[in-house]
């Protein structure tokens, strides 16, 4: 087999990947080979922040992950979206720019993470982030790479939603990424003039034409190549050839939770007994490898309308929407440049708790049945996703073959405590939407409909419809105890040279959207690995 040889290896370009290769080879002195299993992002719906439909379940740019049976859920398999394409999913998903609760960061300290409380985290989100709309705020930054912007211009059925929730007393939040995320408000996103801003366009374009950067796309990860427990290189196959890169100092996973766990089995390192039960000899015995998975579970409260102010495609709107497609082709505004689910917030399924629980999202559309279809007809709705769910699952593999998906068991609603407080977040959705603020607009409930209202139904329903909002964490956890699988450095324990730098090191799942945390994750690893010393901690309050 061929190869060749760099200082590091980046397995996976997505955020975290594009991230790393950016500060990387800032060092003129390294070189630094970033490998992809999917092709280039030219797909050209991909920077159209409105497309997000076209782009986040398309078979040509993703994984075509799904969840084993789930139980809890009436044995039905769960859709998991991750991006196959350069920029991974910051190249397919919603663009929703938040940080996650500050207090989640000091939790993560508290349990042993040297480095990682919220106070020494804040200026890694601040180091990537271009965001003129909170210029005079400390909480953010003008002139780091990745552009955040406010929607200018948010669809009448959000100042609706936005109106009924302040007739209900609920808190308003005028910023997510402040000192204290609770409550509701209009929410930022990653678009830059109209278009998205991926891991592609904010950090590997920028970098690519540099010497000691080598970008491999369409390339498929085997395992890690392991010398006496220390990591010399990578197999890929690309082009039905097998290729092996060799690392001088090392080797960085940033195939997502998914995909890093599943490499580093396929490589040797994870539970001894289930590697050989997949047909893969252990050369490292690391139980956690693979555990601890988690994701945010959903369900739905959605309405229909002839009335046409919600985004969607029927007769009587066809001339509105043509002159939208117009304005967009000619100055990239309007609709076109909104990632559509512009508002949301986050509220205590108990007033007991000591940070939000829920979040809540308005849909100013009747959401898709089916992938790669405009929304048809009009209606509207809220969508709850529970942020701290008690369930957790795992992910193993099948084979040591690389085209064969892993097997993915988050164990959706295993906890029945899940279900009663999605249940709550149910409750209050409906208590919006029949708010006075959408009176006008005369909407019926279709789903689950006005006379499913028992706590029994409503279960009925989370069980039959429960979906993830796409925030996989957990599967590579980082910690100091025996199930950890990296330490506070994200080196793989007792594996040299070896690292995970990507979602799945989060030590507990994140009260929110994790594009943000990854690019932040992937800014501080950049700064493990080099041995540049951290920037001074921030001195803001934040909530805890």
């Amino acid at each position: 087999m061929p190869s060749e040889s760099y200082d590091f290896i980046i397995v996976g370009a997505g955020t975290a990947g594009c991230v790393l290769a950016n500060r990387l080879s800032e060092r003129p002195d390294v070189t630094v080979c970033l490998i992809e299993a999917g092709d280039r992002d030219r797909y050209p719906l991909i920077k159209v922040p409105a497309a997000v439909a076209f782009t986040v379940l398309n078979p040509k740019l993703g994984w075509g992950y799904e969840t084993v049976p789930q139980p809890h859920c009436n044995n039905r398999r769960v859709v998991l979206p991750r991006g196959r394409v350069l920029g991974g999913s910051s190249s397919t998903n919603g663009m929703v720019y938040f940080r996650g609760h500050p207090g989640d960061y000091d939790d993560w300290a508290a349990a042993g993470a040297r480095g990682w409380s919220y106070a020494e985290l804040l200026p890694y989100f601040l180091r990537s982030e271009h965001n003129p709309a909170f210029a005079d705020s400390p909480y953010h930054h003008v002139g780091g790479p990745m552009a955040v912007s406010n929607i200018p211009r948010v669809n009448p059925l959000v100042t609706c939603f936005l109106e009924s929730v302040r007739s209900l007393s609920l808190k308003h939040c005028p910023d997510f990424n402040g000192a204290d995320p609770e409550g509701f408000g209009v929410r930022q996103a990653t678009i830059r003039n109209g278009r998205r801003e991926s891991g592609v366009t904010a950090f590997l374009r920028p970098a690519e034409r540099r010497p000691n950067l080598k970008v491999i796309v369409n390339a498929l990860a085997h395992r890690v190549l392991l010398e006496q427990h220390r990591a010399i290189g990578v197999q890929i196959e690309r082009e039905g050839s097998r290729l092996t890169i060799m690392a001088r100092r090392e080797v960085i996973f940033s195939a997502g939770s998914y995909g890093s766990p599943a490499l580093l089995m396929r490589s040797g390192i994870g539970p001894a007994e289930h590697l050989k039960s997949a047909g893969v000899q252990p050369i490292h015995e690391l139980n956690g490898v693979g555990q601890g998975l988690r994701d945010h579970p959903s369900a739905e409260i959605q309405m229909v309308t002839r009335d046409t102010t919600s985004y969607g495609v029927s007769l009587p709107k066809t001339f509105e929407n043509a002159l939208v497609l117009l304005r967009y082709l000619a100055f990239r505004s309007g609709p076109i440049a909104s990632n559509l689910f512009e508002a949301h917030g986050f509220v205590k399924s108990d007033p007991a708790l000591p940070r939000p629980d829920l979040q809540i999202i308005m849909m100013p559309a009747r959401r898709n049945e089916k992938p790669l279809a405009l929304p048809r007809g009009h209606g509207f709705g809220i969508i709850a996703a529970l942020v701290r769910p008690k369930s957790f699952g795992s992910i193993r593999i099948a084979s040591p073959d690389p085209h064969n998906k892993p097997l993915i068991d988050l164990n959706l609603l295993a906890d029945y405590e899940d279900i009663v407080r999605i249940r709550t977040g149910l409750r209050l959705a409906r208590r919006i939407l029949s708010g006075k603020a959408f009176e006008p607009y005369h909407a019926t409930e279709l789903k689950p409909g006005s006379n499913n209202g028992s706590d029994h139904q409503l279960d009925q329903h989370i069980r039959q419809t429960c979906a993830i909002v796409h925030h996989p964490t957990g599967s590579c956890r980082m910690g100091d105890d025996a199930g950890a699988v990296v330490d506070w450095e994200l080196k793989v324990r007792g594996a040299e040279g070896l690292r995970v730098v990507d979602a799945s090191i989060c030590p507990t799942l994140p009260a929110g959207n994790t594009n943000a945390i990854v690019v932040m994750i992937a800014e501080k690893a950049s700064d493990l690995i080099l041995g540049r010393p951290a920037p001074p901690a921030s001195q803001l309050h934040h909530a805890r």
